[in-house]
């Protein structure tokens, strides 16, 4: 099989507005065809003060408020993959925008995995069935006139997706700025060998491919960064950079996991994220509840 699934097309260029959420990090965008008022939205963020338990929406409202300013028509919500760090806001969005929620198709294996950790029921289904799409390696779909595809790159988690739009990829957690490497492969499911070889399928895209990051932590104190290219990142990544072998990237990779605490937010999120952005259902007296499994991550 090649190892970019699908046709790329640098002459289509979408317009790309991002979203820095900074409690957690996360880069969201709002992804438009030039050539029509459709977008896409991509790793929306849901907003939680965890120690209060309160949920709120004000990261998803600046996205619906400029959707809407912008008089554009919301026709997919996407999710790289089953976030660990923060929540999402796809199904709020969804409500108020409609469009349909995306996810990769492992998005079973995440469910069977946590759905184990989190001792969740059998009404908890783990078909990924709360997803409007379950997308396959090398499957397309459209944004307007804008022809996009998903490529499975695994190794953060089993379900992630890059997803390339024009010129444009969205990577979601394999890579990093240049100067931050590449993400943890240390979760359940995850695989430092798996990410290496998925890294390197999103390196193979052009040399002028846009690589849009979900997460930036401003390394050694500089400003927050969400852009950056494929030679750029061949030329320069501290981890995965041209001339880094599979082998040494595996040591470094594990070394750095090895060290690296679990993300304050990643028990709320994988049991909300795995339900496609949805809270547990409510008890008989109709109050939400989020369970803390003990020793299980």
């Amino acid at each position: 099989m090649s190892l970019v699934p699908h046709a790329v097309d640098l002459a289509a260029k979408p317009e790309v507005t991002a979203f820095f959420d900074a409690p957690t990090n996360t880069v969201s965008y709002v992804v438009r065809d030039p050539g029509s008022n459709a977008c896409a939205i991509i790793d929306s963020v849901m907003d939680i003060d965890y120690a209060a338990g309160r949920i709120s929406y004000e990261s998803a409202d600046a996205i619906i408020a400029f959707v809407e300013t912008h008089g554009l028509r919301l026709e997919w919500l996407i999710e790289t993959h089953v976030h660990a760090d923060h929540l999402s806001g796809a199904p709020y969005i969804q409500g108020k925008l409609g469009g349909k929620i995306g996810i990769g198709e492992n998005i079973t294996i995440v469910q069977d995995t946590f759905g184990k950790i989190f001792n969740e029921g059998t009404e908890f289904q783990r078909d990924g069935s709360q997803f409007d799409r379950l997308f396959k390696d090398g499957d397309s779909y459209e944004i307007g006139s804008l022809t996009a595809f998903a490529m499975h790159t695994p190794g953060h988690t089993p379900a992630c997706m890059t997803h390339v739009i024009g010129d444009a990829a969205f990577v979601g957690d394999t890579l990093f700025m240049p100067d931050g490497g590449s993400a943890r492969a240390d979760f359940p499911g995850g695989d430092a060998r798996t990410l290496y070889r998925s890294i390197r399928r999103v390196l193979d895209l052009p040399p002028a491919m846009r690589l849009f990051m979900c997460h930036d932590y401003g390394p050694n104190g500089r400003e927050i960064r969400w852009e950056t290219t494929v030679a750029e990142q061949r030329a320069h990544n501290i981890h995965v950079r041209d001339g880094i072998g599979e082998d040494e990237f595996v040591r470094t990779r594990e070394a750095r996991d090895a060290t690296l605490a679990m993300p304050k937010l990643i028990i709320p999120s994988l049991q909300v994220n795995m339900r496609a952005g949805a809270l547990p259902p409510a008890d008989a007296g109709g109050k939400v509840f989020l369970k803390v499994p003990v020793n299980a991550l």
